[in-house]
């Protein structure tokens, strides 16, 4: 079976008869290596083939369809077609020109690289793979086409027709029909890289950019062909053009793209919305890099990305209802105010539907009344609500926080949730340590599709450095020992602004800045309330492991681990926070440790598992 992207229960609404029944061919008789696109721009936003059908070895074909019976062509020719329609005539390009036209587009994109393109020989430059383009008439059978004498303007071998298209026609005869359309064949057969490039290619708002620019403006001109590229996988780019309106729901694991499926949502909704769309997330860290990345996208005005207590601020100081008293305790203050937006809310002093849409990043830390809270907030219009959560990074609520189903909050996603299991972010090497390390957290509950599952999180198979356990005799070697490491690995090359270090609490924060300080190492320490913390600027990065979530780092250092975790509960806390830690690296993890705990014994143990690596 082919995948179509976006799924086909995604796009029938907008799909014609005769689409439809094509698309519901192209999945039952092709193989499953064979990609299907629906109507999903090409380059600039302005081209929408019908089809783009892609396979490794038989190439690329862009097809037109068209619902057209005899009665409605008032006349054609090989560039232009007169159709009578209940409004009188029209005039259109002639579909297989059109699909011709598309076809160039693909191709002329395709051409600017080297990787796929014949190196030498008569086809030198040209894409090394087949190409064609063709037409599908879903009401004029074989027989009528012949009759009319269409060929003249429609090539047969470039035309299917209703009859050849139908449930019962053979797989293979229906396939000879669309590799018909190509004019010469190739032996070779890309591979999976060649065919992310071809991806990367066609549809720049798959691409994945580096971390210091998680949304790149995918409308530039000119953009360099780096070496290799990154972009969503095919279960990613299918999910994300397939969400339709109503509730979501996403479960995914860490590094598994939530939050780049989350901005490419954003950014899709952006062009389509009247009223703002809210983004919600926990992490103020993240909510600043959403909320940056947007603005340079110019979507600030129609994108709102803020952390969730902020926001309830915001809500409080916009409808003049007041602030509740701060004495200086800054969880109660940020509880009082939450309280008292939803009773503002209630008493209807601060309005409801506000938002087209609302997105919830890091949903496993939100409560079941802020998702009440929350529902409210959307416009019944759209209803268009997406969550993203992973129950094993949930680090605020505790071991005993409570769980919910979601349609008990208003969450109605029955039927409409989705699970991610591949994690792209690590390598296999840190993922088997990680998961090994919180193998009781990441235990699979027999919960059903409303409620909030945990599920163990599978490797991509990508390898790399093998993560370092180092135990020293004190605090401050450990942190002398990073900082040689994050030196080292400038002076091979790697930016600063690639490296983090990763603490539990304040007070490891501040002995690491000042050893980098002394080191002359650069750095932008999170809880630094005199500067501002900029992710893009060429230094180390040293966050807390609550502010590091939804971030990355190819070089996570981590210090003084477990030594906080003297009793049960307290253990599976760290446990959790750890584990939160550990994924934010993607290429290399160092992990340092005094004295031995509860925690630490946990951790050699988990590292044992890299000898069957």
């Amino acid at each position: 079976m082919a995948t179509l992207i976006p799924a086909i229960g995604a796009c029938k609404s907008r799909m014609t008869n005769g689409e439809k029944r094509l698309a519901e061919r192209l999945e039952e008789k092709l193989e499953d290596d064979y990609l299907c696109w629906y109507d999903v721009s090409i380059g600039d936003k302005t081209r929408h083939p019908d089809f783009v059908v892609f396979h490794p070895s038989r190439g690329l074909l862009v097809i037109e369809v068209k619902d057209w019976k005899l009665t409605t062509i008032q006349n054609i020719d090989k560039q232009s077609v007169v159709l009578n329609t209940e409004h009188g005539l029209k005039h259109e390009l002639n579909p297989l020109e059109q699909a011709r036209q598309y076809m160039y587009v693909i191709t002329n994109k395709l051409e600017r690289d080297p990787q796929l393109v014949w190196p030498s020989g008569s086809l030198k430059g040209k894409p090394a793979f087949p190409y064609g383009h063709g037409v599908v008439l879903t009401n004029i059978d074989r027989k009528q086409f012949d009759e009319h004498n269409m060929e003249n303007v429609l090539p047969a071998h470039l035309v299917i027709c209703k009859d050849e298209m139908t449930p019962g026609v053979d797989a293979e005869e229906f396939q000879k029909r669309l590799w018909d359309m190509f004019p010469y064949k190739f032996t070779r057969t890309l591979s999976l890289p060649q065919i992310d490039r071809v991806r990367w290619h066609m549809f720049p708002e798959i691409r994945i950019p580096a971390q210091a620019d998680l949304f790149s403006d995918s409308g530039q001109k000119e953009i360099e062909i780096p070496d290799v590229l990154r972009v969503m996988d095919i279960q990613q780019e299918q999910l994300a053009r397939s969400l339709g309106e109503g509730h979501r729901v996403i479960h995914g694991v860490a590094g598994s793209g939530k939050t780049l499926i989350l901005g490419y949502r954003a950014e899709h909704l952006a062009k389509l919305c009247q009223r703002p769309i809210l983004v919600l997330c926990y992490n103020k860290t993240l909510a600043s890099k959403l909320a940056s990345t947007m603005a340079n996208k110019g979507l600030q005005d129609k994108v709102n990305v803020v952390n969730f207590h902020a926001w309830c601020v915001r809500q409080l100081k916009t409808y003049n209802v007041g602030l509740p008293p701060n004495d200086g305790d800054t969880d109660g203050f940020f509880e009082a105010c939450i309280e008292k937006l939803i009773r503002s809310v209630d008493q209807k002093l601060i309005p409801s539907a506000q938002y087209d849409a609302v997105l919830i990043d890091e949903g496993h830390d939100f409560r079941a009344e802020w998702f009440k809270l929350v529902v409210q907030m959307i416009h019944p219009d759209t209803n268009s609500l997406l969550v993203l959560y992973d129950d094993a990074q949930s680090i605020y609520n505790g071991p005993k926080k409570l769980r919910f189903s979601f349609s008990s909050v208003g969450v109605q996603a029955q039927g409409r949730t989705t699970i991610l299991k591949l994690n792209y972010r690590n390598t296999a090497e840190i993922l088997a340590v990680a998961r090994a390390f919180a193998d009781d957290l990441l235990s699979e509950k027999d919960t059903g599709e409303d409620q909030m599952p945990t599920v163990q999180p599978m490797s991509t198979g990508r390898h790399g450095m093998k993560p370092l356990l180092i135990k020293l005799p004190k605090l401050r070697d450990e942190l002398e020992y990073l900082a040689d490491r994050l030196s080292n690995a400038n002076k091979t090359g790697m930016p600063w602004n690639q490296m983090a270090v990763i603490y539990r609490h304040y007070g490891i924060g501040k002995e690491v800045t000042q050893i980098l300080s002394r080191k002359g190492i650069p750095f932008e320490w999170s809880q630094d309330k005199k500067k501002s913390f900029t992710p893009n600027h060429d230094s180390v990065k040293i966050v807390t492991i609550h502010s590091s979530k939804g971030l990355e780092f190819p070089l996570v250092c981590i210090p003084g681990i477990g030594a906080t975790a003297t009793h049960a509960e307290s253990v599976e806390e760290e446990a959790r926070l750890l584990y939160v830690a550990m994924t934010r690296a993607t290429h290399e993890l160092v992990m340092t440790h005094g004295e031995d705990s509860v925690i630490t014994k946990k951790m050699e143990k988990a590292m044992t598992t890299l000898d069957s690596i």
